[in-house]
């Protein structure tokens, strides 16, 4: 009843999975991490001798205990790698956030300017990031 219900889960996760990837919401780079873990869950499900054989391997008295541990070891690497992710984006947000506000000063200096009938001097141009790498 156990192998049969680890299966089901298996095959519900790899399905789960492909259908996800399929609409695009996820990621290929994180797909192909839970597929592998989906598969290596679906062979365990099937041959548990395997878990068996492999705990005796590296000395795990329990082989759930060695499931436990390996879960405990997937889960820090993917929080460790999802807090990475998210360092990334937030640099990258503010870096944009930090864009926007230039572009909007200027656009706000060009319509002031525009209003008032003045003409622009070098002296009151903002450099924008594009003149300050034609400058490199």
């Amino acid at each position: 009843m156990i192998i049969a219900a680890g299966i089901a889960f298996a095959l519900i996760v790899v399905t789960l999975i492909i259908v996800m990837l399929l609409r695009r919401q996820l990621r290929e780079k994180y797909a192909i991490l839970w597929l592998l873990i989906g598969i290596t869950i679906l062979i365990l499900s099937i041959f548990p001798s395997l878990l068996i054989g492999l705990s005796a391997f590296l000395g795990v008295a329990v082989p759930s205990n060695l499931i436990f541990a390996l879960s405990i070891v997937l889960l820090v690497g993917v929080t460790l790698h999802l807090s990475w992710e998210l360092s990334q984006a937030e640099d990258e947000i503010r870096r944009v956030a930090e864009e926007v506000a230039i572009l909007r000063t200027s656009i706000e200096r060009l319509e002031a300017r525009d209003d008032t009938g003045s003409r622009s001097t070098p002296a009151d141009r903002i450099p924008t990031r594009t003149d300050a790498d034609d400058e490199h």
